[in-house]
């Protein structure tokens, strides 16, 4: 992926290496990935060069989300951080295999998330049904600091969310009440 930098200054457009590709560079790939996945502002058609896959998403605001290069990156890139990281596997799970594969990539990366930048990532994205997803995950985790922190940013009256937007198994789901969530996932394995 050296030339991700130079092919997205090239277009003009922003990106950032994100969901299972970022989690990866921190360490949490639980999975053997079969594709490179890229954030940008404008939808783009899947590239395809020799063995890499390079599978774009499209996100609105894209400028404001936190990213930092990589220790010992071999090329400039510009990677999603931790938090940001955790914020978009949720928020685009159902594009990349559902909540399960999202939770089992996301976990890893919670003993690196620090709640200063978890904050300015709640702010940014300003999405309470992610937020809410997000903070029923990382309490489930045991992530009680970032859990409260996460609670603490919510509006006190929260609207009723499934955990899988996606799926329709909600009418005998289980609801989180403090979260008020919908977990209509099933066991995520937390």
């Amino acid at each position: 992926m050296w030339w991700l930098d130079d092919y997205f200054n090239w277009l003009g457009h922003p990106y950032y290496l994100t969901l299972q590709s970022a989690a990866s560079v921190y360490g949490s790939n639980p999975q053997a990935l079969q594709v490179t996945q890229v954030m940008t502002d404008v939808p783009r058609r899947e590239i395809e060069i020799g063995r890499l896959k390079v599978r774009f998403f499209v996100k609105r605001g894209i400028e404001q989300t936190p990213t930092q290069a990589p220790p010992n990156a071999f090329a400039p890139i510009r990677v999603s951080t931790p938090e940001a990281t955790a914020f978009d596997l949720v928020r685009y799970a159902s594009g990349i295999g559902g909540m399960g594969r999202a939770v089992e990539t996301l976990v890893p990366l919670l003993s690196l998330m620090r709640l200063p930048e978890l904050k300015q990532v709640l702010d940014t994205e300003n999405e309470t049904a992610t937020a809410q997803r997000l903070g029923y995950i990382v309490e489930t985790a045991g992530k009680k600091a970032l859990a409260k922190a996460i609670r603490d940013w919510l509006p006190s009256q929260l609207a009723l969310v499934p955990l899988a937007p996606l799926n329709s198994d909600e009418a005998t789901a289980p609801v989180i009440g403090c979260w008020r969530i919908i977990n209509n996932a099933g066991d995520l394995g937390l």
